[in-house]
């Protein structure tokens, strides 16, 4: 590396031990705190196998939350990713669009779910709101990064022959920007099914109301069967992920077909 180089990787080394200090990072408290996460492994291979059944149903209304939060937050995110697009309005019509988007984003879906269960009550629908108010802040955002890269060659084409705004969006926009959107859709999905086991923390439901409840009163072995029936669905749900991307995104991307196994 040349010295410009070594002078960013000091100062980042720099920042990241004077980050360290102020946050109390003491990795020789870590190291004295092993033996205690031994006990916690320990206890967790004392499962009790009679819970596998209410796990399998809570794991099914997570699943459920998050493809119905996903699915609606994504529908609205799409046309205010046309909003939001700087290629697309002029300032006064996306700036304040990323405006409300940035404060959406502010605040993480646990705090989301604190407001909806209030506003409606403990139970799986807060949750389901929470998510779709987490999934528009960001996968607008990801979508209207995107739409700004699209190539102004063909865009520039279609205005040169008169065509409307809402023209251009459905024959040029969209087309471009689809496998883009399919994969974010995934991607949140996966996210959402992981951010779903915590919502239950504060009575949004989904199976993260088993498993905090039992590690509350240090029950780690019943905690342990939730947490084994969410890390079969994360993979299941990987794995499905990746056989969709194969067919439907690296395919269009790459105008091939590709051979999934």
């Amino acid at each position: 590396m040349n010295q410009k180089n070594n002078l960013i990787v000091g100062i980042i080394i720099a920042l990241v031990v004077a980050a360290s200090y102020n946050v109390d990072a003491n990795p020789i408290e870590f190291v004295k705190g092993l033996p205690n996460l031994a006990i916690i492994a320990e206890e967790m291979t004392q499962i009790d196998p009679e819970l596998f059944g209410t796990a399998f149903w809570s794991m099914l209304e997570t699943i459920q939350m998050a493809f119905i939060g996903t699915i609606v937050g994504v529908a609205i995110s799409l046309p205010l990713s046309m909003f939001a697009a700087r290629n697309l309005n002029s300032k006064y019509v996306y700036a304040p669009v990323r405006a409300i988007l940035a404060a959406i984003r502010t605040f993480p879906s646990i705090l989301w779910a604190i407001l909806f269960v209030i506003m409606v009550g403990l139970g799986p629908f807060a949750g389901v709101l929470a998510i779709i108010m987490y999934t528009v802040g960001f996968v607008t955002k990801l979508q209207y990064e995107v739409i700004e890269t699209i190539d102004a060659d063909p865009m520039d084409a279609v205005n040169s022959i008169g065509v409307s705004k809402w023209q251009l969006i459905r024959y040029v926009v969209l087309p471009e920007s689809a496998p883009h959107l399919i994969s974010q859709l995934l991607y949140m999905f996966d996210y959402n099914v992981r951010q779903t086991s915590i919502l239950g923390l504060v009575g949004a439901g989904g199976i993260g109301f088993y498993i905090i409840n039992y590690i509350k009163f240090f029950e780690y072995g019943k905690a342990a069967v939730f947490m084994i029936v969410v890390l079969i669905a994360v993979l299941i749900i990987d794995w499905v992920s990746v056989k969709i991307r194969d067919k439907y995104i690296i395919k269009s991307q790459h105008g091939m077909e590709v051979t999934t196994k």
